[in-house]
């Protein structure tokens, strides 16, 4: 596996355990995390500087990680935190928005 991929899985799963504790404090409600991950999301979309031969394959590269995020702010905060390799096989077959994906089952 590249390196890149296991650095980004990595980073994936600390953002994600922050998404947690944020919800967890009150820090930030679910709706308000989701609003900035929809921003990040449209913005990653509508980015008129990337080349135009940018496969549709790569544009969904983009949008994976925040996708993965989505999908970790749809759990309950008191959730435990599913493997990564759950979560992104769930974004990577799916390819809707998160909150249509089914929640995957809680291992606590």
């Amino acid at each position: 596996m590249n390196t890149a991929n296991l650095q980004l899985e990595g980073m994936l799963l600390a953002i994600s355990a922050l998404i947690n504790a944020l919800g967890r404090k009150g820090l930030l409600s679910s709706e308000e995390i989701a609003a900035a991950l929809s921003e990040a999301e449209e913005a990653a979309r509508k980015d008129e500087l990337r080349p135009k031969g940018l496969s549709a394959a790569n544009v969904e590269a983009v949008l994976f990680p925040i996708r993965f995020l989505q999908a970790v702010n749809v759990r309950t905060s008191k959730a435990k935190l599913p493997a990564f390799s759950y979560l992104a096989t769930a974004v990577g077959e799916t390819k809707v928005r998160p909150e249509r994906m089914p929640r995957p089952r809680d291992a606590s």
